[in-house]
């Protein structure tokens, strides 16, 4: 028990040395590990540690989405970059077509097996884009039901593709992304390569009409080879509860390492905005309408997916 006289024993003042000392090891090592000048290494480690602070303080911001964006640019960015620059050697194309500001519409095909290609176009768009502006994806069910996905996804960006959700984003002025190809895209066979399948029925287009923001088509290249599938087994499917159960070149029979995409050649092109504006809200609520530019804008698509291909010299090449 501690005296009137006496003093309660003072914690130990960190080795502010010690920490110096160390973080130029982790610089030293990381430079040696990834071969880039040691400059940058002393930058990466810097950051993380700053990033460390952020998160013990509490000093960052998460929206009423749960998008959080110091996650995003410090964990699930750096995880991405190395598949989107040196996996997949992605060329990116028309990003200036995205507005600098304001709510933005995205609309893209959906392959692959698993929907790598959602969060390739995120990296291409906060990387590449004069603004690095945050795509905010629509994701399914399936995603924001799944322990640790779900809050994953959201710490990343996106929310359930729901119209309410789609409509507030956009009236935020938000960039919006939308794969509406769903499942029905991301898990058909590679015999059916780059052939959209159908985009629902428009709530997309009348999200975008109702708020009178630009939509802006993006037609990826690549992600169709990544997991090429070979068959579907429909009860394994049932009995695990997914869409689909693929069966690939590597999966199931290579166990974990089917999981490991294919390095594919990547193209990533977003097209020239197409208004809305000019529609007036109401045109929302009328079925021609929205019928007419959502068939517009996969027409487009699927004719720029034509257009690429044959400028693709080598699906691996």
């Amino acid at each position: 028990m501690v005296g009137p006289d006496e003093s309660a024993p003072q914690a130990a003042a960190p080795d502010l040395g010690a920490i110096v000392d160390a973080a130029q090891g982790v610089a030293t090592t990381l430079a040696s590990a990834l071969g880039i000048p040691r400059e940058d290494a002393e930058r990466k480690v810097a950051e993380g540690l700053a990033f460390l602070r952020r998160r013990l303080t509490g000093d960052f911001t998460v929206d009423a989405y749960g998008f959080d964006s110091d996650f995003t640019d410090h964990v699930l960015m750096p995880l991405l970059r190395p598949l989107f620059y040196k996996w997949f050697r992605t060329e990116v194309r028309g990003v200036e077509n995205i507005p600098a500001d304001g709510g933005v519409l995205l609309v893209a095909n959906h392959s692959g097996t698993i929907a790598v290609d959602s969060l390739m176009v995120g990296v291409a768009i906060r990387d590449q884009h004069p603004q690095h502006r945050a795509l905010r994806e629509l994701g399914a069910d399936m995603v924001f039901s799944t322990p640790g996905l779900a809050t994953i996804a959201r710490m990343g960006g996106s929310t359930l593709a729901t119209s309410v959700d789609a409509e507030r984003l956009l009236a935020d002025g938000e960039l919006v992304g939308v794969f509406p190809e769903g499942f029905k895209g991301v898990g058909k066979p590679f015999s059916e390569r780059y052939k959209l399948q159908r985009f629902g029925r428009g709530g997309f287009v009348s999200a975008a009409i109702r708020t009178g923001v630009p939509i802006v088509p993006c037609s990826i290249v690549g992600a169709e080879e990544i997991y090429p599938m070979l068959a579907n087994l429909k009860p394994l499917a049932r009995l695990t509860g997914l869409p689909y159960f693929p069966v690939t070149p590597l999966f199931p029979h290579f166990g974990l390492l089917g999981a490991i995409p294919l390095p594919s050649k990547w193209i990533i092109e977003f097209g020239a905005p197409v208004e809305t504006a000019h529609l007036g809200a109401g045109a929302a609520d009328d079925p021609m309408i929205v019928f007419d530019l959502t068939d517009r804008i996969r027409e487009g698509i699927q004719q720029s997916l034509y257009g690429l291909l044959t400028q693709r010299r080598s699906a691996f090449f």
